[in-house]
């Protein structure tokens, strides 16, 4: 006799008159809103805008329901297009059945239509949403829960799970692996949030932490799972996924962190990088004040200049006296005194040095 155990819901879908609510449904839409709502504000810490999160999701989101209802239906093909089945129920996706392998997959294909619309790079904005995506599967999984599903193998454990009686299902206690699961995802986004933290990871490190990390509990909760799946040398394919893709993970981190070390500056490229808006102001103010600086005394001297010119022009000359500008002009031959052509060109050239000599001044301001 179970003293305890988890028990499953009756159903999985309630009736609202003639509007089915499936209880798997709801927990993939949940995942989403977490999903998004986490990924948009590790997006605007990182310097990005509000809602850009939001609008590359709406590409992304379509292509990984596309692309998990694909994966699940190529490789448990057996399940609606062997003998007997009906090809119809492939469509029938909230029946159950989404690849998380395909949904990242094709996913990314959608985000980086998403991104390249908005001129951002991919890898910033993966590793934004990356601890996102694992809180999303942490409540999608419970989905399995609803339509009793993916269970792992029997046992009397306090927390094993109660499975009823129904098709392609037999009753009993088993181990719970959509909670096993549910989790361990919740403990790899709350790795990838400090390991980002901690040691600044970019240009889609800490997206790569995440797949990594994922693949390592996927593994071991795939090895308990009973439900019917390929083989290949006696191992479940998608043990064989998780270690493949474990393995293009860690290499990606590590050639990335030599060939492109630190993160990313600037995420969008109308945007200022984060923290870098003031000192990128106090930077500019310098050569700012020079340049007015200077400007003031060039016009300083040329106003100089100009009321020189006008003083000399208004002296008028008596009668049988010589001009003033003939008085003033400089004497030729061998009377001619050096120093007198040299005062009347300082006096009309003291404005422009005076501005040459504060202009250098005004740099050093």
């Amino acid at each position: 006799m179970d003293l305890a155990y988890i028990p499953s819901p009756s159903t999985g879908v309630i009736h609202l008159g003639p509007i089915p609510l499936r209880g798997y449904a709801f927990c993939i839409i949940i995942g989403v809103f977490v999903a998004v709502w986490l990924g948009n504000r590790r997006w605007i810490a990182r310097g990005g805008k509000p809602g850009t999160v939001a609008d590359i999701a709406v590409w992304a989101v379509p292509f990984g329901l596309v692309g998990g209802r694909l994966y699940h239906v190529i490789t448990d093909y057996q399940l609606y297009f062997g003998e007997g089945r009906n090809w119809v129920d492939a469509f029938k996706i909230w029946e159950g059945g989404l690849g998380i392998w395909g949904a990242i997959a094709l996913g990314a294909v959608g985000a980086w239509i998403g991104c390249r619309l908005r001129g951002i790079p991919l890898p910033a904005w993966a590793d934004a949403l990356a601890p996102g995506i694992a809180l999303a599967q942490a409540c999608g999984r419970w989905g399995n829960w609803f339509n009793q599903e993916l269970y792992g193998r029997a046992t009397d454990l306090p927390w094993a799970l109660k499975i009823s009686e129904g098709p392609n299902r037999v009753a009993g206690t088993y181990h719970p692996t959509f909670l096993y699961e549910s989790l361990w995802c919740v403990g790899v986004a709350l790795l990838v949030i400090w390991a980002d933290r901690r040691f600044k990871l970019g240009h889609g490190r800490a997206f790569a932490l995440y797949v990594a990390a994922y693949c390592v509990g996927r593994g071991w909760i795939e090895y308990m799972r009973v439900d019917e799946a390929h083989h290949i040398l006696g191992v479940r394919l998608n043990v064989w996924t998780s270690i493949v893709v474990f393995l293009l993970a860690v290499t990606y981190l590590v050639l990335s962190a030599k060939l492109r070390p630190g993160r990313e500056a600037i995420v969008e490229p109308d945007r200022e990088p984060s923290g870098g808006s003031e000192p990128a102001a106090e930077a500019g103010s310098e050569p700012a004040t020079a340049k007015a600086g200077a400007a003031s005394a060039v016009k300083a001297g040329s106003e100089s200049a100009t009321a020189t010119a006008k003083a000399g022009a208004g002296a008028v000359p008596k009668a049988g006296s010589e001009p003033a500008v003939k008085a003033d002009a400089p004497k030729t031959g061998p009377d001619a005194d050096p120093k007198a052509g040299a005062t009347a060109e300082d006096k009309t050239t003291g404005g422009d040095e005076d501005a040459g000599a504060k202009a250098p001044e005004a740099k050093k301001l």
